[in-house]
């Protein structure tokens, strides 16, 4: 039963792209994302009317097969999902305001939160376009969606460069890294007690190759060695591909910051899995092992002595806290 007084809901969306397709000279990308929001939400109390997930899907399909043909490409039926999406992740981005006063708004709106330093994830910003906010919604967190959300507009990434940064899981691997924060804090001071020659040389280190961002846990140079030592921290089981990663790190230090009397980059990978603990050492693809094994060991904690230490570093982080504890 249509509600009095309220046009149907093909009508009610049609205002708003006509009211859309006005204000594109002024804002298209800002025009765009906040009619698709509003569509979204006009779907949504649309649905709740209807008692069966059935009543849903017929919308759906035929809004999508009515609005194409009037307006193109752009509305299909996995187009209006993604709206509904949209809404329901970003309840806050417009206001409850009448449709056409809340399209206005946003757009009259536009140059203050473009420069607001008020501006905060879920709201609507007129540098992010409606392909980054469809690119956010496949992020399921909403910790991680907002994380990417400041990154792309703090580093002007465009929605490609932001897929390609989502599918590179970067926020999962910062958020892993400050999880094993104080693993690599006791695994830094150990090295450097050791006394045999460890110089600290940078943590997280944040190396961009082919446009994909790694990070470094640990990079020393061995004085009496003469070579970088790069440390990747595992917290999960080890796989061929934390092993591809730390070769990546090694050939990346041999090309780029060995110089001239500097010996072959050593690279050492600590797994600290819940069963156990693996530690391996590793150089360049054209080292022969034969020189590890004749030199770097002379110098060099064990992978026992490794192993050792790094399951002594995992049971006292995951020991409880007595009262008297820091924090």
């Amino acid at each position: 039963m249509k509600a009095r007084g309220r046009p149907p809901l093909y009508r009610r969306i049609r205002e708003i792209l006509e009211s859309a397709r006005a204000g594109a000279a002024r804002s298209v990308n800002t025009t765009q994302v906040v009619a698709n929001w509003l569509i979204g939400r006009e779907i949504i109390e649309e649905e709740q009317k209807g008692r069966r997930a059935e009543y849903g899907k017929r919308v759906i399909e035929s809004l999508a097969a009515r609005i194409s043909k009037d307006y193109g490409a752009g509305y299909s039926v996995q187009s209006l999902f993604y709206m509904k999406q949209f809404y329901l992740s970003y309840p806050q981005l417009c206001s409850g305001a009448p449709i056409l006063h809340a399209l206005r708004g946003e757009l009259k709106r536009k140059g203050y939160a473009a420069r607001s330093r008020s501006w905060w994830p879920g709201r609507l910003h007129p540098n992010l376009s409606w392909t980054h906010y469809r690119t956010l919604l496949r992020v399921d967190k909403a910790e991680a969606r907002s994380f990417y959300e400041i990154e792309a507009l703090k580093n002007n990434w465009s929605a490609r460069e932001l897929e390609r940064q989502i599918n590179s899981l970067l926020y999962e691997r910062l958020a892993l890294s400050r999880d094993k924060k104080g693993l690599i804090d006791n695994l830094q001071t150990f090295l450097l007690e050791l006394g045999k020659g460890f110089a600290f040389v940078a943590r997280q280190e944040r190396l961009t190759l082919d446009g994909d961002h790694f990070y470094i846990d640990l990079v020393f140079y061995h004085a009496i060695l003469k070579c970088y030592v790069i440390v990747d921290l595992k917290t999960g089981k080890l796989t061929h591909q934390d092993l591809g990663q730390l070769q990546l790190y090694v050939n990346y230090y041999d090309r780029e910051r060995r110089t001239e009397g500097d010996n072959p980059t050593l690279g050492l990978i600590l797994c600290a899995d819940k069963n156990d603990a693996v530690v391996r050492y590793t150089l360049g693809p054209d080292q022969q092992r034969k020189i590890f094994a004749s030199r770097y060991k002379l110098h060099l904690p064990s992978e026992a002595e490794l192993r050792v230490e790094l399951r002594r570093e995992v049971r006292a982080l995951a020991a409880p806290r007595t009262h008297g504890d820091a924090p």
